[in-house]
């Protein structure tokens, strides 16, 4: 359904190395680094014909979380999940809500652990046995 998402960083490099970390549990290589005409930075993760974009805001502004928002990402295993959790906590991030793991409710069980990236943008790490 989705083409790509983007999200504000106040500092890049911090998000670089904290979204190589986690994203590199899931698989995803290293972004592409991208500096527009203003001279913002940008990183774009690529992974199956999706992205996730990283960027220093445009406007000048600083960025802020979006509150409400979630950004869930699909995991291969509940070992996955345990795994992006620590890695983004070891990372800078911090856990949020329940500890990692099995969650029952809603349309089928699954395994869940939410986090904060160093922006406070929070993350959900899913896994949906089949």
């Amino acid at each position: 359904m989705f083409n790509h998402i983007v999200i504000g960083s106040n500092d890049i490099e911090r998000s670089l190395r904290f979204y190589n970390a986690v994203l590199g549990i899931l698989g995803v290589p290293e972004p592409v680094r991208q500096r527009t005409a203003t001279g913002h930075e940008r990183l774009f993760y690529r992974h199956d014909d999706h992205s996730l974009g990283i960027t220093q805001p445009i406007n000048g502004e600083p960025a802020t979380v979006a509150n409400g928002s979630t950004l869930g990402f699909r995991c291969a295993s509940p070992e996955q999940v345990q795994a992006f959790h620590d890695t983004a906590v070891a990372a800078g991030g911090t856990s949020i809500e329940d500890p990692p793991g099995p969650r029952e409710g809603g349309s089928a069980p699954m395994h869940l652990a939410y986090v904060r990236d160093p922006d406070g943008n929070k993350l959900c790490a899913v896994y949906r046995p089949r």
